[in-house]
């Protein structure tokens, strides 16, 4: 069984989470090659970037299909129709399109005339990737990881509490 399908809220926080475990799947992967000074073609390991677009805007496409929803009958006009009861389609991690991009920002410079990939001055160029840069994105994808799991949690206990009216 898919989830999401009839729980907006479901939708979006595990679309959040795919997003934050990809950004922290590539940050562990820059952190193990942050030391490494050449890939195996022999240029200098760069930093990865995740870039994430989404491919069609699906909040105008809901909007459009709450026109489109049967209301509930009522037996009493003054009744309150509920919106969120409808089949509308959440969308999914497919609407993401994930881009992986290479920083080309010039890795440090350091003099070791003896490392077998310095150059015929004695200069060898490191990887780009920063420790500490890379820990900082870490804790903002592990935070904003937490958060989506939490509004996970709660849309499951609103669902839970709903059901038990």
């Amino acid at each position: 069984m898919k989830i999401g399908d009839n729980i907006l809220g479901f939708g979006i926080s595990a679309k959040g989470l795919s997003v934050q475990r990809k950004k922290m799947n590539l940050i562990a992967e820059n952190l193990a090659n942050g030391n490494s000074v050449r890939t195996a073609d022999g240029q200098p390991v760069k930093r990865k970037i995740l870039n994430v677009t989404q491919k069609k805007n699906v909040l105008n496409h809901q909007v459009v299909d709450f026109s489109k929803t049967m209301k509930l009958a009522t037996t009493n006009p003054n009744h309150i129709s509920n919106p969120t009861l409808t089949t509308n389609k959440t969308s999914s991690t497919s609407d993401l399109e994930f881009k992986v991009t290479e920083d080309n920002t010039p890795g440090d410079i350091v003099y070791m005339p003896e490392h077998p990939n310095a150059d015929e001055n004695g200069y060898v160029q490191m990887s780009n990737i920063n420790t500490i840069t890379e820990m900082i994105d870490m804790i903002a994808a592990s935070r904003s990881y937490e958060a989506n799991l939490t509004a996970f949690n709660a849309s499951k206990q609103m669902a839970k509490d709903s059901l038990e009216i």
